[in-house]
C-alpha cells in the first residue's frame, strides 16, 4: 500500500465572534497559525516600531485559500490507500501535493511577518500551536498503538508522527522569524539551507528537521510578500493562465508517475535516501520551488475573492486538519480498503473523493472547533505572567 508522510496546514480557532480582536503588534488574530484578519490593501496608520501591522478586516479569500486547501489535503491522503496500480490517481495525487502544502506554508509565512517574539505572541504560539502538538502526537500515538493492535508504538515528541509534524514546523519556522526578518538576503538563505539539507542524510528524525528546512523557503517568501503580491495572482490573465498551467502540470505528473518517487514532494528525506546522487538534491529543490510557486499561484488565482458558504469554514481548518487523520487511519486498520475492493476502481475513488471533502468540511465547522478549543487554543492563564496575557 501506498504510504506517505502528511503534510500540511493547520488554521487556528478563532474566538467565538465573527469581529475578532486583532493584536497590530502581531499581525495575527486570536491564534499564532494562520487564523487571522487580512490586509485589505489600505492598512491604516500603524506604529512606527511594526511596520507590518493589519486592519480588523477580515478579507475573506485567505478563508477560502485555508479551506479548499484543507480540502485537497483530505482528499489525497484519502486516496493513498487505493492509488497503487493507478497512474491517473498517481498522476493527480501528484500534482495535489506539488502546491496544497507549499500554499498553506506561504499564506502562514505572510501572517508571520509581524511575529518579534513579544510575550502575547510566544503565549499565542505556545497555546495555538505547542499544545496542540503535544495533545496530538499523544492522541494518534495512543491511536495506533490500540487500534492497530501495535503495543510497541512508541510516544515520543521529539519524533513527530503522521499529521503533526507540521505543527512542530510551524513553530520552529515562527521562533525564526525576526532572524530571517534581520538578512539582507532571506530567501536565498532559506534556499541555500534546504539544498544543503537535501543532500544531507544525517540529519535524522529529530523535530523532522530535514522537512523543516527543505519546506523553509515557502515560509520565508510568505514574509517577504505584500498584499500587493496577492492582488497580482487574481487578476483576469492569471486566472485564464492557470488552466493550461494546471494542463500542463497533469501531463507532466502522469508521465512522471512511474519514473519519479512522490518521496521528492515530502520533502522529508535526502537525495540518498530517495536512491539519487548527491547532486540531485540541490537541483530538486530549485526544481519544486519553481514548479510548487507556479501551481500555487494557479491555485490562488481560482480562490474565489468574495464570501461563499464556505468562507467560514476557513477559520477551522486546524480541526480538520488534526481529525481527518483519525478517520484516514481508522479505515487503514479496520481492514476497509482490503474488505472493498471496488474502493480502488473508478467509482471508489469518485465515492472517496466526495466523503473526504464532505468528511473534513463538517470537522471545519463551529459545534467541532468549540470542542476542541481545549486543546487547540486553550486559555492557560495560569502558566503565563500577566504581561504575556495583556500586553499590547
Amino acid at each position: 500500500m501506498f504510504s506517505a508522510p502528511h503534510p500540511y496546514e493547520t488554521s487556528p480557532l478563532p474566538r467565538s465572534s465573527a469581529s475578532a480582536e486583532v493584536d497590530p503588534a502581531a499581525g495575527t488574530g486570536p491564534s499564532p497559525v494562520a487564523d487571522t484578519p487580512v490586509p485589505t490593501g489600505q492598512r491604516p496608520a500603524a506604529p512606527a516600531m511594526d511596520p507590518h501591522a493589519t486592519s480588523t478586516r477580515r478579507d475573506p479569500f485567505f478563508d477560502n485559500v485555508k479551506y479548499l486547501a484543507i480540502v485537497l489535503v483530505a482528499v489525497a491522503h484519502f486516496w493513498e490507500p487505493v492509488m497503487d496500480g493507478s497512474r491517473t490517481t498517481r498522476a493527480l495525487y501528484l500534482v495535489v501535493y506539488a502546491f496544497h502544502m507549499p500554499a498553506f506554508i506561504l499564506i502562514s509565512g505572510y501572517f508571520s511577518r509581524s511575529f518579534a517574539a513579544r510575550p502575547h505572541q510566544i503565549r499565542r504560539l505556545v497555546t495555538g500551536v505547542a499544545v496542540p502538538y503535544v495533545v496530538f502526537e499523544v492522541a494518534y500515538s495512543l491511536f495506533k498503538r490500540y487500534a492497530d493492535d501495535s503495543p510497541d508504538q512508541p510516544i515520543s515528541l521529539l519524533d513527530p508522527w503522521y499529521l503533526t509534524w507540521f505543527l512542530a514546523a510551524l513553530f520552529i519556522w515562527r521562533l525564526t522569524t525576526p532572524l530571517w526578518l534581520t538578512l539582507r538576503h532571506p530567501l536565498t538563505v532559506a534556499l541555500a539551507v534546504a539544498s544543503l539539507a537535501s543532500l544531507t542524510p544525517g540529519i535524522g528524525e529529530d523535530l523532522n528537521l530535514q522537512r523543516v528546512l527543505q519546506f523553509a523557503p515557502y515560509f520565508v517568501l510568505g514574509l517577504l510578500l505584500k498584499p500587493e503580491h496577492f492582488q497580482l495572482v487574481r487578476r483576469r490573465e492569471v486566472r485564464m493562465l492557470a488552466v493550461p498551467l494546471f494542463a500542463g502540470a497533469l501531463v507532466l505528473a502522469y508521465w512522471a508517475a512511474t519514473r519519479m518517487k512522490a518521496g521528492w514532494l515530502y520533502h522529508s528525506s535526502s537525495a540518498q535516501q530517495l536512491d539519487g546522487p548527491w547532486w540531485t538534491g540541490p537541483v530538486m529543490t530549485f526544481a519544486l520551488f519553481g514548479c510548487s510557486l507556479l501551481l500555487t499561484a494557479g491555485f490562488l488565482a481560482w480562490v474565489p475573492r468574495r464570501r461563499t458558504w464556505f468562507t467560514a469554514l476557513g477559520a477551522g481548518t486546524i480541526c480538520g486538519y488534526l481529525l481527518h487523520g483519525f478517520l484516514i487511519k481508522g479505515a487503514v486498520y479496520g481492514g476497509l480498503f482490503d474488505a472493498y475492493p471496488w474502493l480502488s476502481g473508478p467509482a471508489g475513488k469518485v465515492a472517496l473523493t466526495v466523503i473526504a471533502a464532505a468528511a473534513v468540511t463538517l470537522l471545519c465547522t463551529p459545534p467541532v472547533r468549540r470542542l476542541l478549543r481545549c486543546v487547540t487554543e486553550p486559555e492557560m492563564r495560569w502558566a503565563f505572567k500577566r504581561e504575556a496575557r495583556t500586553s499590547r
